[in-house]
């Protein structure tokens, strides 16, 4: 079984910084790439930043220059730094785990972390 653990959301100040983390564990052969999801009250879930196992790193628009995904020195740990907050960058954060393979199964799937409330507010 494969577990995927978020932490460090919060309330800030807009212009203010947070730092997500998120580790996966379990018995993993390898992933594909480790990225950040948001989910605002009444909207869809977006991508906000995934990194590949070759670190490789894509970026939603909205986050470009103010947001930096980074894998962490321990196996299948990545980071979002993210500066410059926004009231508009308030949501629920998401890691997901992309093409998990795993020690027992020879086909891949995507696992999610519950979730982390990151709230941008004066």
């Amino acid at each position: 079984q494969v577990q995927v653990v978020e932490s460090g959301g919060g309330l800030v100040q807009p212009g203010g910084s947070l730092r997500l983390s998120c580790a996966a564990s379990g018995s993993i052969f390898s992933i594909y790439a480790m990225g950040w999801y948001r989910q605002a009250p009444g909207k869809q879930r977006e991508l906000v930043a995934t990194i590949t196992s070759g670190g490789s790193t894509n970026y939603a628009d909205s986050v470009k220059g103010r947001f930096t995904i980074s894998r962490g020195n321990a196996k299948n740990t990545v980071y979002l730094q993210m500066n410059s907050l926004k009231p508009e960058d308030t949501a629920v954060y998401y890691c997901n785990a992309e093409r998990v393979i795993t020690l027992t199964t020879m086909w891949s799937r995507d696992y999610w972390g519950q979730g982390t409330q990151v709230t941008v507010s004066s």
